[in-house]
């Protein structure tokens, strides 16, 4: 027989850290749903032409077809690596049915053909929430994505994130104001500030044709952050000083709708969600696509670590134009992935057992086996234990799978049950005993410092 070898990227969780999974994955579908947003589910598969387009993402796109294709002449179809593809397509297709504004929140696996990495697989779940409009996406929308994505993160038990949000006309208004044209070009050079330096920078927007005074003026804005509508004062400041030469009263009415913008975002995410959002003028990533907020959120503590949300809003969600609407999207494997490896969270227990019934002796595995149906019908998990050894051995079975109680059926009534970890035992009856809420199915919990 061929010896097994594991295939990197392809994440397969312990019982225990599919607990933390799914732990994560069950609050956002709860605080997504809590407010108003309703689920889709979309297919794997797309035409491998659709999810290529024109962009280098033909890379890493894994390829379907069938072993035997019998010669047919059926599109070839290409694994989804994300979910805005499929949700653009599924949009376009049921948009007679949909009403709008859409609110949608979606969490499936996206199969991503990257060379794997730390937090980095090629098969993961990805969770997105979006509201798309048919012609006109209302602005208030775009505090809103950021509040419920914030309510998501703070439901999680991890260490407190920051939001770092900026805005695509704030960002063009002063680029087109010092004399950048190629903005999108100009924001993928200072996106790479944190790798390559000011002076790395510098270079590649000198590559590009920019002049040093509009450079230096470019990573002057990137240093402005605050958290709350103060950095307006600082970008006009830095444009007062900076603008003397150029036609600038279209470019300066766009910096001033950018700042309008940025400004409500922040203190609306704050208000909601006070300490989150932070106005950070070097967030660049993104905004060569998005046309309004970016948004870019990171753990408290763990920043190396890298964005762990981001998103933002768009014109247009379809080809050739149509659908605005504002986002945002969570690498759930990714995430879970790092609260593993950092240790910063663990589940009370890996089984969702909170009873072992345990037996007395074979013959009377039955009546083990009724007190565990009793149980299991008020909604108590549980099973019996897989063998008649002594109590010791039984409790010792239960404490290595983490159930916390132990059922010893009695010669007459239903027995006691034992709280193995204090050692406390009662008479107890299966059909009203119920185990402390906390107790009732696995938890997640952070793991103290």
């Amino acid at each position: 027989m061929a010896r097994v070898r594991p295939l990197s990227g392809f994440p397969e969780w312990t019982p225990a850290e599919r607990v933390v999974e799914s732990h994560v994955l069950g609050t956002l579908r709860e605080v997504f749903a809590l407010h108003g947003f309703g689920e889709i589910e979309t297919r794997a598969v797309e035409p491998v032409e659709r999810l290529a387009g024109d962009s280098e993402a033909s890379k890493e796109i894994y390829v379907l077809q069938r072993l035997h294709a019998e010669g047919d002449a059926e599109a070839k179809l290409g694994l989804h690596f994300d979910l805005t593809v499929p949700f653009a397509r599924y949009v376009e297709e049921h948009q007679g049915a949909l009403q709008f504004p859409f609110r949608r929140w979606q969490i499936q696996k996206v199969w991503r053909g990257e060379r794997p990495q730390e937090g980095r697989f090629r098969e993961f779940y990805q969770a997105d929430i979006d509201v798309v409009a048919r012609e006109t996406l209302p602005e208030h929308l775009e505090a809103e994505v950021a509040i419920v994505m914030a309510r998501a993160l703070g439901s999680l038990p991890i260490p407190s994130v920051t939001m770092r949000v900026n805005n695509r006309a704030l960002v063009e208004g002063f680029y087109r104001g010092v004399g950048i044209e190629d903005v999108a070009g100009a924001l993928r050079s200072v996106d790479k500030l944190d790798k390559i330096g000011p002076d790395g920078v510098r270079a590649e927007l000198a590559a590009q044709g920019i002049a040093q005074t509009a450079a230096d003026a470019a990573l002057e804005l990137a240093k402005i952050s605050s958290t709350d509508a103060s950095f307006a004062r600082a970008v006009d400041d830095l444009w007062e000083t900076t603008v003397k030469v150029h036609d600038h009263a279209a470019a300066q009415e766009q910096l001033a709708r950018g700042i309008a913008s940025l400004a409500a975002l922040v203190e609306s995410v704050n208000a909601a969600v006070p300490g989150t959002a932070v106005a950070d003028l070097r967030i660049a990533r993104g905004l060569d696509y998005y046309t309004g907020s970016v948004y870019e959120t990171f753990m408290d503590g763990h920043e190396g670590f890298g964005s762990i949300c981001s998103g933002g809003r768009y014109d247009s969600l379809v080809a050739g134009g149509g659908f605005p609407g504002v986002g945002m999207s969570i690498g759930v494997s990714r995430l879970v992935a790092l609260l593993l490896s950092a240790g910063l969270v663990a589940p009370t227990r890996s089984v969702p057992s909170a009873v072992l019934v345990a037996v007395v002796d074979e013959g009377s595995r039955g009546q083990s086996a009724a007190i565990a149906d009793r149980l299991r019908a008020r909604g108590i998990a549980c099973e019996v234990a897989p063998s008649a050894a002594k109590f010791g051995k039984q409790i010792q079975y239960a404490d290595r799978r983490g159930i916390p109680f132990v059922w010893f059926p009695g010669a007459s009534g239903d027995g006691e049950v034992k709280d193995i970890r204090s050692g406390s035992q009662a008479p107890a009856d299966a059909d009203a005993w119920t185990p402390p809420l906390e107790d009732r199915a696995p938890r997640v919990v952070p793991v103290a410092d």
